[in-house]
């Protein structure tokens, strides 16, 4: 436990002493283009805050494109911070482009800052009040504008076949005991299924 510590405090410290010399740089390349006084320790602010932006991003999993590419923009302008004051540019003669990117850079932090802010993907809570939401109630299916659909007509049975019928099923009584089944006053009479219907329920 005593070693896993040490090591974690020597990475902190290592984090710290890191920090504290690339947010110095930061503010010394800040001063040396023209933004004095507080604009100056503003700087390196804003570059911290946009890497720390970008690495949550990376680390939620989602929208890793956008993540990764504000990571470079701000890890670059460190980078850059860090290797111009190690003796490769004169502070005293600071380039145009170099004001010019110094001068430009609040506008790309807060565009920076912004998209990763307000492109998040959504919250827990969100979801669930997603799925707790209640289910939209079920399409009912479209009438006529006449009303409900009718029903087919009745088959329409001649007064005579109705008779011929009645005798076809009072023989079959007195030969079988029971009454006529549909199928077989069907086949007796030779009708067609709804005729044959039609004619049972006259019966």
């Amino acid at each position: 436990m005593r070693a896993q510590l040490a090591r974690v405090d020597a990475v902190l410290v290592q984090a710290v002493i890191a920090a504290a010399l690339s947010f110095a740089h930061l503010h010394d390349v800040a001063s040396a283009a023209g933004q004095d006084g507080w604009k100056a320790w503003a700087y390196p602010v804003s570059v911290d805050l946009l890497l720390v932006a970008a690495w949550r991003r990376l680390r939620s999993g989602d929208a890793k494109a956008a993540g990764w590419c504000w990571f470079v923009i701000a890890l670059i302008s460190s980078l850059g911070a860090n290797v111009a004051t190690a003796g490769l540019l004169d502070l005293d003669q600071v380039p145009a482009w170099l004001r010019i990117l110094v001068a430009g850079w609040p506008a790309v932090a807060f565009l920076g800052g912004t998209l990763l802010a307000h492109s998040a993907p959504a919250s827990h809570e969100d979801t669930e009040d997603q799925e707790d939401a209640p289910d939209p109630a079920p399409e009912l299916p479209a009438q006529s504008a006449h009303g409900p659909t009718p029903a087919p007509p009745a088959v329409a049975v001649p007064a005579a076949l109705v008779e011929h019928a009645r005798k076809v099923a009072a023989e079959h009584r007195t030969r079988t005991g029971t009454a006529i089944d549909t199928l077989t006053l069907r086949a007796r009479l030779g009708v067609p299924a709804p005729m044959a219907d039609a004619i049972a329920a006259h019966l």
